[in-house]
């Protein structure tokens, strides 16, 4: 047997992931169900010259990860949605200073304590609009093992590249599923590092863009290169300011880094939706589901096919239009009171009548009650 092929955990393939982008670093506290991130990144880490510290608090494990990220390490924190709240401030703080990072949110019933061993995917406009003021969000959801550790891999790639903190928002059943998965060969796995600046530290603007660039260059603490990190509006040279023009086309331009490249960043799956006349959009473990519904959907005779984003933030506008252009009917299926539905909504319902089928108390959709749904209020 090839040693590369494994029975792996989502939330393993999600360590495994980072090791292979390159994580040196790790901060955060326990919570459920994202504990085995922090306790195999634990282990991990050390062996391989990185660093491991469980913080005293989920505010405290993200301000760590900002810290390690500017003194040049590939970071990242996992937790669930009470520690991902308590987060927020200090993502922030890492969208305006432009400090690359991955924090992953397995996701569990809430609000507050809820239902902490039962799936949710209540987090998506958190992902969004967790923290305050405008800001630029990259938030990703697997729906497989292998797809958490491809996924994981992503994640830093886009943090680095953009210059960015990046949410990697699991689901407690992709988090604690166990799949067989072949990890891709070290030579075949796309890295991407922070581009470092060249110029003389005395010339060295830290927010200041060369010709063409849409990110700053980042020197890391320690290398000569000294500058001031606030989370302040600043100018290129990291400094604050109050000035009204400054500010404005600060934000724009963290913000459009982002909006401006969702060709980029755009994951996706179509399935079956070639011939199809009702589409079904679903992510994460309710995707696995909404497959199935649509091989059942097949069988029964029905045109259904299947819309899955793995890029849930920037969302993906241009390939929902599209889908709207071969579809008349859209079903949105999610665990969760509609939060990817008004998107969905705010770009179909110009072609196509939009539904959708809900769940809040910590149990799975089934493929039956999505059939059931297209064949009782879709096809009757």
């Amino acid at each position: 047997m090839k040693s590369n092929i494994k029975l792996m955990q989502g939330n393993e393939a999600c360590v495994e992931g980072a090791l292979a982008a390159g994580m040196k670093f790790y901060a955060g506290y326990p919570i459920t169900p994202s504990t085995e991130i922090a306790e195999i990144s634990s282990l991990r880490l050390p062996k391989i010259g990185g660093k491991f510290i469980q913080m005293e608090d989920e505010i405290a494990g993200m301000a760590a990860t900002i810290g390690a990220s500017l003194a040049g390490l590939k970071s990242m924190t996992a937790t669930s949605g009470p520690g991902f709240s308590l987060k927020q401030e200090n993502i922030g703080f890492a969208a305006i200073t432009e400090i690359p990072c991955v924090i992953v949110n397995v996701q569990r019933a809430g609000p507050s304590t809820g239902l902490p061993t039962s799936p949710s995917q209540g987090d998506v406009m958190q992902a969004k609009w967790g923290t305050h003021g405008d800001h630029p969000v990259i938030a990703l959801t697997p729906s497989s093992v292998r797809e958490t550790f491809d996924l994981t891999v992503k994640a830093f790639n886009y943090a680095e590249k953009y210059r960015t903190p990046v949410i990697l928002l699991l689901d407690e059943v992709i988090g604690h599923l166990r799949e067989k998965i072949e990890i891709p060969e070290k030579e075949n796995i796309e890295i991407i590092d922070r581009v470092k600046p060249s110029c003389d530290p005395n010339d060295y603007k830290p927010y200041g863009l060369e010709e063409n660039d849409i990110v700053p260059k980042m020197a890391s603490f320690g290398d000569g290169y000294r500058y001031h990190v606030t989370g302040l509006v600043h100018d290129e040279t990291g400094f604050p300011s109050n000035d009204s023009v400054i500010a404005e086309n600060l934000v724009n331009r963290i913000v459009n880094k982002v909006e401006d490249n969702v060709d980029d960043l755009a994951n996706f799956e179509e399935y079956m939706l070639d011939d199809a006349e009702v589409a079904i959009i679903a992510y994460g473990s309710t995707a696995r589901s909404a497959k199935s519904a649509v091989q059942m959907a097949r069988e029964n005779g029905l045109k259904v096919g299947l819309f899955r984003p793995m890029t849930i933030w920037p969302f993906l506008s241009k390939q929902i239009e599209n889908l709207t252009k071969k579809v008349n009917k859209i079903l949105v299926v999610e665990m969760n009171l509609g939060q990817y539905l008004i998107e969905v909504e705010r770009i179909a319902d110009k072609n196509s009548t939009v539904y959708s089928y809900n769940r809040i108390n910590g149990k799975l959709i089934s493929p039956d009650e999505i059939l059931n749904k297209i064949k009782e209020d879709i096809y009757a």
